[in-house]
């Protein structure tokens, strides 16, 4: 059984996200049935993107999620992607939040926001460490189901057909993040300059196209207060519809190859998954015989980790990220990713 500690901690909010609390409630008072009282506004610790905030008030409760103040890259922060494609996959199986608002008039409180249902959860960032071995074993194959569950998602029945470019995803995918890396470089990384000029050059040949997360990992689901399962997906500011390989084998790269490389001996006793049996079992929910490419799938994952992680440094020697700020700790995760996916290259040639 989880444990309080896995609630999700809620802080003051942060000087750097302050905004107008009156405007807002003047907001909601139009937007949402039932909305009344005095509003009381707390922001959720962690998270280094779009920073989020538990709103409350004697009628109840919704949680609001906003962009980030400060000059922000055109591709990225783009809330009104993950308002739609949440709105979109209601009643589709996949578990996700009610949408009751999307914002895009900055007026109002500085920024575009959203407000959506707040669910009972708890959250963890990696591994479940206060869940027992079974129940892990449990959480796993439920967090892989919702995963092969939206890739199995009928898009276009879900609205959802201009969510993103079917087709030629890793080459596009690949341009983005070596354009946002370059955009927000602090440093020379010899790694990252060798993938963006090798993975162009190795993509396979494969135009598969179905909903995905973009950011599929344990940090970003509510976990059932009680039960070992997924209570709802969060955080799909970077979903598009795109290669499933690409999502399957962000978790990968992110827990076997990243920065919980060090745990991997202790994977099955654990209760955790091993990379093979994520593979394997992902096949046995989609009737997949075998996934080809498996290495060059990783290192782009390691590559997009690497781009991402150095927005949150570059956002960081600016001073505007949602939560406190470790630069050496996320400068050696670029680091270290760029390297992993470099290795990986050099066994495909």
């Amino acid at each position: 059984m989880l444990e309080e500690t896995d609630q999700p901690v809620l802080t003051p909010v942060r000087e750097a996200h302050q905004f107008n609390g009156g405007a807002l409630a003047q907001y909601l008072e139009k937007e949402i049935e039932g909305f009344e009282g005095e509003l009381s506004i707390q922001q959720y610790a962690g998270g280094t993107s779009n920073p989020t905030f538990l709103l409350s008030t004697e009628s109840g409760e919704w949680v609001m999620r906003k962009r980030p103040p400060g000059n922000l890259l055109d591709s990225a922060h783009q809330i009104d992607r993950e308002y739609r494609v949440m709105h979109g996959l209601r009643g589709t199986g996949v578990p996700v939040p009610q949408m009751y608002s999307f914002c895009a008039d900055e007026s109002v409180i500085g920024q575009q926001f959203y407000i959506m249902e707040k669910i009972p959860g708890r959250m963890t960032k990696s591994q479940l460490p206060l869940l027992t071995a079974n129940d892990r074993t449990l959480f796993y194959k439920d967090f892989l189901r919702v995963l092969a569950n939206l890739h199995q998602v009928d898009y276009k029945a879900a609205g959802l057909e201009k969510h993103g470019r079917p087709g030629n995803y890793f080459a596009r995918q690949i341009d983005r993040w070596s354009k946002q890396y370059r955009a927000s470089q602090t440093e020379k990384i010899v790694e990252m300059d060798r993938l963006m000029e090798w993975m162009p050059e190795h993509i396979p040949d494969s135009d598969d196209a179905c909903i995905i997360h973009g950011d599929y990992r344990v940090g970003n689901v509510l976990i059932h207060p009680t039960e070992p399962r997924v209570a709802a997906v969060l955080d799909w500011e970077l979903s598009t519809l795109g290669h499933p390989m690409g999502d399957l084998t962000y978790h990968v790269a992110y827990a076997y190859h990243g920065e919980f490389l060090s745990y991997s001996d202790e994977l099955i006793p654990s209760g955790i998954p091993s990379e093979i049996d994520w593979k394997e079992g992902y096949c046995e929910l989609t009737g997949m015989d075998d996934i080809d490419h498996w290495n060059f799938y990783v290192a782009y994952n390691l590559f997009r980790l690497a781009g991402i992680i150095q927005g949150v440094v570059k956002r960081g020697i600016d001073g505007n990220v949602s939560s406190d700020f470790d630069y050496e700790f996320q400068r050696e995760r670029v680091l270290q990713n760029a390297k992993r996916a470099w290795d990986l290259a050099l066994t495909i040639g």
